[in-house]
C-alpha cells in the first residue's frame, strides 16, 4: 500500500474517533485508499487483504467492518436476509444487486421517488430506508 492510501485510511479514522490499530488502517487503506466508493462483502475485503500481505483474520475484518459501521464510517446493506455488503457511501441512495454476479452497485439517486412511507409504530422512528433494486440479465 502506498503513503497516500494509508494517509486516506487514516484520516478516515480520525473523522470518526477510531483508533488507528495496525488492522483497522490496514483495511481503511483498502476501503478509501484511492478515494473510490466500495461496496465490500467481509470475505472480499478478506481477500483483498490477504492478496496485499495483510495478517488479518476473518473475524477481525468482521469485527472492524461492524466497528466502521458503528461509528458512521460505512452502511450495512442486507441482501436477502443473509448476504451483507458493507458500502463506504454514506449518504442516502438506492442499490442495484446484480443477481448473476452477486454484485451490488449504486443505481442513480436522481431517478428514485419515493413519495411516502409507513407511519412508524409508536416509540419508533425511520433510521433508514434501503433500496436494492434486484437485476436479471434478460
Amino acid at each position: 500500500m502506498t503513503e497516500t492510501t494509508m494517509t486516506r485510511g487514516a484520516e478516515w479514522l480520525a473523522k470518526a474517533g477510531l483508533r488507528p490499530t495496525r488492522q483497522r488502517l490496514s483495511l481503511a487503506a483498502l476501503l478509501v485508499g484511492d478515494g473510490q466508493d466500495r461496496h465490500v462483502t467481509a470475505e472480499s475485503l478478506f481477500a483483498a487483504a490477504m492478496e496485499q500481505g495483510e495478517k488479518v483474520s476473518l473475524a477481525t475484518v468482521y469485527n472492524t467492518l461492524r466497528a466502521f459501521c458503528d461509528a458512521g464510517l460505512m452502511n450495512e446493506v442486507v441482501v436477502d436476509g443473509s448476504k451483507s455488503y458493507f458500502d463506504t457511501r454514506i449518504d442516502d441512495h438506492p442499490h442495484f444487486f446484480w443477481e448473476d454476479s452477486a454484485e451490488l452497485t449504486d443505481a442513480p439517486k436522481d431517478e428514485l421517488q419515493i413519495t411516502g412511507l409507513p407511519e412508524a409504530p409508536p416509540g419508533t422512528m425511520v433510521s433508514r430506508v434501503d433500496v436494492v433494486i434486484r437485476l436479471r440479465r434478460a
